[in-house]
């Protein structure tokens, strides 16, 4: 079994593979994801100026008053689903996805799968 250092250093392995895919495409916008166990943020960042458009995360008003908890995969498709909503509106309609060396599956799945069906393609 895998001690949390050993998980660890294999992220950050992954999150540089990701982020050198990341610097080829600085054409397109970025969705970028963080979980921890009882949160998942998300936002979208153009990297040309440096800002941060839109962002959605499990600690927000609008996702407070749907669900409590934001540690799980239905929480996380919520989280995706009100992303898509305001990169809609934003007129944001392709990104990229930066994964921050996360496994695609599970809670980041759920996110960009959620994102995805608003409208935004990867």
């Amino acid at each position: 079994m895998m001690n949390k250092n050993a998980r660890y250093e294999l992220r950050i392995k992954r999150k540089r593979r990701v982020k050198l895919k990341v610097q080829r495409n600085k054409n397109k916008l970025r969705l970028t994801v963080y979980k921890s166990a009882k949160h998942i943020y998300a936002q979208i960042i153009d990297d040309l100026q440096g800002k941060t458009l839109v962002s959605e995360s499990s600690q927000s008003a609008a996702f407070r008053e749907q669900l409590k908890y934001g540690g799980n995969v239905k929480a996380a498709g919520l989280v995706g689903s009100l992303l898509g909503e305001k990169a809609v509106k934003e007129g944001i309609k392709e990104v990229y996805c930066d994964r921050n060396g996360f496994i695609y599956a599970g809670r980041i799945g759920a996110l960009a799968d959620a994102v995805r069906e608003k409208g935004v393609q990867f």
